[in-house]
């Protein structure tokens, strides 16, 4: 839309002031509130926001020239992106601190309490003690289990029970806050947010979504998810908590503030930032954010997304929350290489990813629509605790499922070395001739690494049920951490078999040759790694940034070949089960209007084929360019819900003149009858560039053209419709109008192009509508 036209005069009586009626304000001295802008659950008009963007830099420019002070403003505007940027890094970064710190604390106040002060977690507490050794750095006197505390005593069935029963307390205590805190004060805090943050990102206005409430609830009520020990991760929310600060801080620009166009791209460089501080991965962000949320991507807006990453994971360095100069909790270094034959054991982890991907997606759909449609959703807190109990009762017993779902990830990660003390890397003791204690010969299982195959297997089994009932609870709820648990548990299985095998075959043909006796040739931590990106590739179909990203979290260059063959196949298989993504199925359930990128439409329908109105249906809605009185045109207001209306010259002719915005049409009338003289319901509106003479004692007339885009976008009726679908997407229109030899036909809304996109692949088209 062609913005000068806002900033032209608003509404001016065309007369010379003869008849004593007096003119209007210009709108370039005092704009009118409101116009211009959106309401709720409405989509934003891309080509208008970056109209109005370009007049802002024009008119910037223009002034620059003219005095220092103006040149002042011009190079702070320039700057004020970077200086929000910085700001969007800092916040996230310290929050991400924040929420690490705090979930850390809370998850081991379900075992213990510090006796040197409770605000320690179990780490912190036993790092001072003397007493504590090397075999077991878990225990030391300062640390109280709560049956120690209790009854005395940490053994035997009594004290067992004790802190079974304290555990699943704590998590429920936890979990009932989290669900009472999310309802009472942001209902918009729950879930994962990313296919919410999509949909904004595509130009849908959710308001509230990134709003201050939810911000601060969904920080608290993270952290208290995380510690309860429901099958979710803090990952997905970061993004959402990012983005959260990003449109906050762009409240205190006027050039973010008032172009959501512009905040847009803030909020995709706000997405980077919670991938950086939720993996540490500043590359890995960016690329997520260009690959999976953002809709539209410029190249500043990558620069950007790169220096807010960077600043945010420098400052979540510095908070340093986990003690070891890491960013996560399970950062790790692989000395041993990988040969050749072992991509087929990567490989098969990358189709277990995939059919498991397809499964999730499938089975939480399925659970999430059974919510939406029975009385299971009328009852959000007892669904978290009936769910935070059960997960809490069934979990405890197995060491591997009671730990935090990343410290499970860590311990799986981990590539066993002569100080490990884990349950996993209890193997055989055999004759190490190596000085370094970097790499082990592979050695043949102790009856510990038995036992923890058995309690992974159970853990596996358990992870992949409870994950698909949890996600999308009322509760903020991620799903990076337990896909990657359920995949590195996959792969560590796989590897220490791989790695026994090798142990006692080293004489088959795929050892032959490159598995001598006495040499590490297997690391299970790799299998692990491979596995949790297969089965995150599959639930998510990431593939460039999540290869990033692991590749990021492990600091190892030359595992990227396995990595990418997982990702792959992973992705491959998952979309030959399921074309869509987990993100995507959720945005699709809740009928939100997201125009996917990467569908293809390939159906051989034209423009009149979609426009509305139909045969069957009423005519089209219009506004006269200077014919119609503002009682005129309330009433075709208050008579209809539509989001605009084509001006036209006549009912008789039909010739399009321009579109006018509902929004803008009533502020403006109302503007008008608070802040100019004798207007009355018998005015007349001109849409017209200039007002004929009125009759001497007619009211003064309203001219409404400075509100109408002169420049709608239109097709014609013989169209094909992909390349409309095509134009709406490349372009962000929010309506196309339908013409024929110049005469206006129709319309075509971004509602009617998913409403047909739906009905062509045999879906509901009602569940389009947002509700």
């Amino acid at each position: 839309m062609k913005m000068n036209e806002f900033s032209r005069s608003y509404i001016k009586n065309s007369g010379d002031g003869s008849n004593g009626v007096p003119k209007l304000m210009d709108l370039l001295d005092e704009p009118v509130p409101g116009v211009g802008t959106y309401e709720d659950f409405n989509t934003i008009d891309w080509v208008r926001e970056k109209s109005k963007d370009r007049d802002h830099h024009r008119e910037i420019a223009t002034k620059s020239k003219e005095s220092a002070l103006a040149l002042m403003k011009s190079i702070s505007d320039a700057f004020s992106g970077w200086l929000l940027m910085l700001l969007v890094g800092l916040m996230s970064g310290a929050l991400a601190g924040g929420i690490d710190i705090s979930a850390h604390w809370m998850t081991d106040l379900k075992e213990g309490v510090c006796l040197n002060g409770f605000w320690f977690n179990h780490e912190h507490c036993c790092w001072n003690s003397n007493e504590t050794t090397f075999q077991e750095r878990d225990k030391c006197p300062n640390w109280k289990s709560w049956a120690e505390l209790i009854v005395g005593t940490n053994e035997g069935p009594f004290a067992y029970i004790m802190n079974y029963l304290m555990y699943v307390c704590w998590a429920l205590l936890f979990s009932f806050l989290a669900v009472s805190l999310v309802r009472a004060f942001a209902p918009y805090a729950c879930g994962s947010g990313i296919p919410e943050i999509k949909t904004i990102l595509s130009g849908f206005i959710i308001r509230g979504y990134l709003g201050k409430w939810t911000l601060i609830i969904k920080t608290i009520t993270l952290v208290l998810a995380v510690s309860s020990g429901l099958s979710l991760g803090k990952e997905g929310p970061l993004v959402h908590v990012a983005c959260c600060c990003g449109n906050i801080l762009c409240h205190l620009f006027t050039k973010y503030r008032r172009n959501e166009a512009k905040r847009r791209e803030v909020l995709s460089a706000a997405a980077a930032v919670g991938v950086s501080v939720a993996f540490g991965a500043p590359i890995g962000g960016v690329l997520f954010s260009l690959e999976e949320v953002s809709y539209y991507f410029p190249l500043k807006t990558l620069w950007r997304s790169f220096f807010a990453a960077l600043v945010a994971a420098f400052t979540l360095r510095s908070i340093n929350p986990f003690g070891n100069s890491r960013l996560v909790l399970f950062y790790v270094e692989f000395h041993s290489p990988w040969h050749l034959l072992e991509l087929i054991p990567f490989v098969l982890l990358g189709i277990f990813g995939g059919i498991w991907g397809a499964f999730f997606i499938r089975a939480n759909i399925a659970w999430c629509r059974r919510r939406k449609t029975t009385r299971l959703g009328h009852y959000p807190v007892l669904e978290v605790l009936v769910v935070t109990a059960v997960t809490a009762l069934l979990a405890f017993p197995n060491s591997y499922t009671c730990m935090s779902t990343s410290e499970l990830i860590s311990e799986l990660f981990n590539d066993c070395g002569l100080l490990d003390s884990s349950q996993l890397c209890n193997y055989a003791n055999v004759s190490v001739t190596k000085s370094s204690s970097d790499a082990l010969p592979d050695r043949p299982a102790g009856q510990d690494v038995y036992t923890a195959m058995w309690q992974l297997s159970l853990a596996l089994v358990f992870k992949m049920l409870i994950t698909v009932v949890t996600f999308g609870m009322k509760v903020p709820s991620g799903l990076f951490i337990p896909s990657m648990a359920v995949g590195a548990i996959a792969g560590r299985l796989l590897g220490v078999g791989m790695e026994q095998l090798a142990y006692y075959h080293h004489d088959w043909v795929i050892f032959r040759g490159w598995c001598s006796p006495g040499a590490d040739c297997i690391t299970p931590g790799l299998y692990a790694m491979v596995g949790a990106t297969a089965c995150l590739g599959g639930v998510t179909r990431m593939t460039v940034s999540l290869v990033v990203i692991m590749f990021e979290l492990t600091g190892g260059l030359e595992y990227i070949v396995p990595l990418m063959a997982a990702t792959m196949t992973s992705k491959w298989v998952a979309d030959a089960l399921g074309r869509e993504g987990i993100y995507e199925a959720h945005i699709r359930l809740n009928g939100y209007p997201f125009l996917e990128p990467k569908e293809e439409f390939s159906h051989k329908t034209l423009a009149m084929d979609v426009m509305r109105p139909r045969r069957s249906d009423p005519p089209l809605s219009v506004i006269m360019q200077d014919g119609m009185s503002v009682e005129e045109v309330e009433s075709l207001i208050a008579e209809t819900s539509y989001s605009g209306f084509p001006v036209v010259v006549s009912h008789e002719s039909q010739r399009l003149v321009g579109f006018v915005q509902r929004r803008d049409l009533v502020i403006s009338i109302e503007n008008a009858r608070q802040h100019q003289e004798g207007v009355v319901s018998a005015s007349r509106i001109f849409f017209t560039e200039y007002t004929p003479p009125q009759p001497p004692n007619s009211p003064p007339p309203l001219k409404l053209r400075g509100i109408m885009d002169l420049s709608p976008f239109t097709v014609t009726d013989h169209t094909a419709m992909d390349i409309v679908v095509d134009i709406f997407r490349k372009l962000g229109l929010r309506q196309c109008l339908v013409t024929h030899n110049g005469r206006l036909l129709g319309i075509i809304t971004k509602k009617d192009i998913l409403k047909h996109m739906a009905q062509m692949a045999n879906r509901d088209p009602d569940s389009i509508l947002f509700n």
